[in-house]
């Protein structure tokens, strides 16, 4: 029997959640029986080089420009050819990926959505557009995957055809985020704080999303009841040259408080120097955030945006979005544990992502939506 040929479609190939999780379901993919090459309809990005580690070719359209579009169109039309499936990941891939199969019927066309929230106010005009368009077309693909559930509500309230949307989760390349045992060792001695404070973890891009003023501001109601904590913030800005954030700080007088990492290539060390992790978003779709903090045995306090809560079961606090009483009460609640119990909420945590989110799970169930018949 032939290998299935699989083309992935994507926009570019930066740093993001879809290009993240194209990279894993690549890495995990049978490629024995799959033959898979990627079209990126921009550049190669971050992630082209490392895909084509893998023994993937990577197609750069570069249609930035109207005539590159049109040049780009033609010439993705050529490499899917002889493709029996194609998977494409985010709005303008998946309308692309449409008009290209307009004109091959015979191959199979699955989507890919990641956004939960289609409020004009918080996307582009450009983006609600193709959005209303896909969800005209979205009865005539084969599937549609999304990554969450809440994303699932999300676009068949915008009009996406339900019976065809299947949610399938991100998925935790679990053995790359085990516990660090002497993380906090590490960390303390980087930052020279004392080893034996409590460490609060926050990781994420400088983002209004991400709700940093409901985080500070929980951070300071924290600090007048108990100061005994120290808080690691990690991601894309946050630094000190971000000066709406050092303002924020500064605002609540808790300079002493945080250490700010900015982007950071040892996550999982981050994770495991932490007594807890916090996420404080007003939305999310699938935190992949929460469940690597999760891999790395590390009792989590989330709002309730996005599937958060789903992710994190019972294994930690969720609590209501811009709700900075209700964050702070649900991170003192952690704190107050002893070492004993927090340790059994970090197992029961990493117990949970195995079982419900590990990536060569996720892979399988991809893998079957592949499946043509005849092949």
């Amino acid at each position: 029997m032939r290998r299935l040929k699989v083309t992935h479609i994507i926009i570019g190939l930066n740093m993001g959640g879809a290009e993240t999780m194209l990279y894993k379901l690549l890495k995990h993919t049978d490629h024995e029986k799959f033959d898979i090459q990627v079209i990126s309809m921009m550049g190669q990005g971050v992630y082209g080089p490392k895909i084509e580690k893998l023994g993937v070719k990577v197609h750069c359209l570069n249609m930035n420009k109207s005539m590159s579009a049109i040049t780009g169109f033609l010439r993705a039309k050529k490499l899917i050819k002889d493709t029996d499936v194609i998977q494409t990941w985010m709005y303008h891939a998946d309308l692309f990926g449409y008009l290209l199969t307009s004109f091959s019927k015979q191959k199979k066309l699955i989507w890919g959505i990641r956004r939960n929230n289609l409020d004009l106010r918080l996307n582009k005009k450009s983006t609600m557009f193709i959005a209303k368009i896909n969800s005209k077309l979205s009865a005539k693909v084969d599937k549609v995957v999304s990554c969450s559930i809440k994303a699932k509500r999300t676009h068949e309230n915008f009009g996406y055809t339900p019976e065809n949307i299947v949610v399938i989760p991100n998925g935790f390349e679990v053995d790359n985020f085990n516990r660090i045992d002497n993380a906090k060792y590490i960390v303390s001695n980087m930052l020279g704080k004392d080893k034996g404070v409590p460490y609060i973890t926050h990781v994420g891009r400088w983002n209004n999303l991400k709700d940093y003023n409901n985080f500070i501001k929980a951070l300071s109601i924290i600090n007048q009841i108990d100061s005994n904590f120290h808080v690691l913030m990690a991601g894309t800005n946050i630094d000190e040259s971000n000066e709406e954030l050092m303002h924020l700080i500064e605002k609540f007088n808790l300079n002493d408080k945080i250490s700010l990492l900015g982007r950071r290539d040892d996550i999982p060390t981050v994770m495991s120097a932490a007594d807890l992790f916090v996420l404080s978003s007003i939305d999310e779709g699938f935190p992949n955030v929460v469940g690597e903090a999760m891999a790395c045995k590390t009792p989590c306090v989330v709002t309730n945006a996005g599937d958060s809560a789903y992710v994190v079961g019972e294994t930690g606090e969720t609590v209501p979005i811009k709700d900075s009483q209700a964050l702070a009460e649900g991170i003192e609640k952690i704190l107050n544990m002893s070492n004993a119990e927090r340790k059994k909420l970090g197992e029961q945590a990493r117990n949970r992502v195995l079982e419900k989110f590990d990536i060569k799970q996720v892979t399988k169930q991809f893998e079957e939506l592949y499946e043509v018949d005849g092949v």
